[in-house]
């Protein structure tokens, strides 16, 4: 580790799914961590257990700390935890890095980004991707915007949970870039679910479907967790709620808005998953999409798992 970077005290809030696994790697990697516990105690108890500290604010991680990463839902969660009573704006100093891991609307990341340059902070777009299984071996990637110089203070300690780090541009073009990610990764799930329905309806089955797209031009590591589900049941095999891809799609919409271009794909993507989150249940994972739009057509697509239905 660089003995430079080592010194830095890092501060961390959103021990969710993805979150829990970058705290792990960073704090197992050599660096001191503060973290903001949450009511599932589980992530907070192992992360005791590895040498981090827990705080009770998000004032008291930032005052602890030199570079704090939040790993939560999108915008508002994140403008809360900064803006908020108790929030990190109360603590932070100057000289401070602000790193915004989750999945948010850019508008909101350069309006903020320019709130803390006015008290001497610097604040930095660096969304992921992948799956929590990867958040827990360290090999995410991470897409970063932030000057060069704040990019290479960060560098080492992105390196503790991320395989594959690309400073895509400045503060800002980290969420622009995340959000045409998600775009093509869920509109591969649209177009996937509505094939699957189509398939099915005309007579092919599932697993006929698969052993044509499998190992051909069209298969890709996101088709093979995606295709988990309808082929085996498997629910954790692809780790990312409905809901989160519906809040994407629309920060999506929104930033095709802004810019002036026609985003008719993003909008059709957009509703299909709008569909499938209206109808429930609300921890429902992405791959799950397939079984709702075969239900919208009339068409069980419901995987079985050890002889038995499975349940979304």
């Amino acid at each position: 580790m660089n003995t430079t970077a080592a010194s830095e005290k890092i501060g961390f809030i959103g021990l969710g799914l993805m979150g829990h696994g970058i705290a792990k790697n960073i704090v197992d990697k050599g660096y001191s961590l503060t973290f903001l516990g949450r009511k599932n105690r589980a992530p907070a108890e192992d992360l005791l257990g590895r040498g981090a500290e827990e705080a009770a604010t998000s004032r008291d991680v930032a005052v602890a700390s030199d570079i704090v990463f939040i790993c939560v839902t999108g915008s508002r969660e994140v403008e809360a935890i900064i803006r908020g009573p108790g929030g990190l704006k109360e603590g932070l100093k100057k000289g401070s890095v602000v790193v915004d891991c989750s999945t948010s609307d850019p508008t909101s990341t350069v309006a903020l980004a320019a709130e803390l340059k006015a008290l001497g902070v610097d604040y930095v777009d660096a969304p992921l991707s992948r799956t929590p299984k990867e958040a827990w071996e360290g090999t995410l990637d991470a897409m970063v915007g932030a000057s060069d110089a704040v990019f290479a203070r960060l560098k080492p300690v992105l390196d503790t949970w991320a395989g594959r780090i690309v400073h895509i541009g400045d503060t800002g073009d980290g969420h622009r870039m995340k959000l045409l990610n998600n775009f093509i990764s869920l509109g591969y799930a649209a177009i996937y679910s509505e094939a699957l329905a189509l398939a099915e309806k005309v007579g092919i089955s599932p697993p006929r479907f698969d052993s044509v797209i499998r190992n051909g031009r069209m298969d890709c590591g996101f088709y093979q967790t995606f295709m988990r589900w309808t082929l085996e049941g498997d629910r954790d095999a692809h780790k990312f709620t409905i809901a989160n891809a519906f809040k994407d799609l629309t920060y999506l919409e929104s930033m095709a808005g802004a810019a002036g271009i026609a985003n008719p794909l993003g909008n059709a993507t957009k509703n299909a998953f709008a569909g499938a989150f209206a109808a429930g249940p609300a921890d429902q994972y992405v791959p799950m999409l397939a079984t709702h739009i075969g239900k919208v057509n009339g068409v069980d697509l419901t995987p079985t798992k050890d002889g038995k239905k499975q349940t979304i």
